[in-house]
C-alpha cells in the first residue's frame, strides 16, 4: 500500500514483481517473508522500484525480485563486515550513515542462521 506522503511509492500488484520470474524466485521471496514474521510483526508492499518490509516504525529491508534469485537489502548504521552472508555493504554518501548491506537469496536454504541473525538485528533496530 503506498504512503500519501511518499511520491515515489506507486502501488503495483505484489504479483506484478513475480511476472517472468521462475517460480523459485517466488518461493525464496515467500521464505523469507515467513521467516521475517516469525521474528515479529512485519508489512510488506510494493512500492515503485522495489518491495518493501517495515515495521510500524520503518523500513527494514528491501527487496527486488530477479529472474532466479531476490536481492534483498539492510540499512544499517555501521558496517558489518565480519560476515558470509553479505556480497556487498555500501555506505550512502548523503545523509545520516547509512550502510546498505546486500543480500543475494537464490534458495531457501540461503536464508540461514546468519541471515536470520541479520534480519532480527534489522528488526530490532527498526521498532
Amino acid at each position: 500500500m503506498p504512503r500519501d506522503s511518499d511520491s515515489q511509492s506507486t502501488s503495483s500488484p505484489m504479483n506484478d514483481w513475480f511476472l517472468g520470474k521462475l517460480p523459485a524466485t517466488k518461493a525464496v521471496f515467500d521464505h523469507f517473508i515467513k521467516e521475517y514474521k516469525r521474528i515479529g510483526e512485519v508489512t510488506v508492499r510494493s512500492a515503485k522500484t522495489m518491495i518493501v518490509v517495515t515495521t510500524p516504525r520503518k523500513g527494514i529491508a528491501y527487496i527486488v525480485p530477479r529472474k532466479t534469485f531476490i536481492d534483498v537489502v539492510f540499512p544499517f548504521k555501521q558496517a558489518y563486515g565480519d560476515n558470509l552472508c553479505f556480497h556487498k555493504i555500501a555506505q550512502v554518501p548523503i545523509g545520516p550513515p547509512q550502510f546498505n548491506h546486500h543480500l543475494r537469496l537464490i534458495t531457501k536454504e540461503d536464508v540461514n542462521k546468519e541471515v536470520r541473525k541479520f534480519m532480527k538485528l534489522a528488526y530490532e533496530l527498526g521498532s
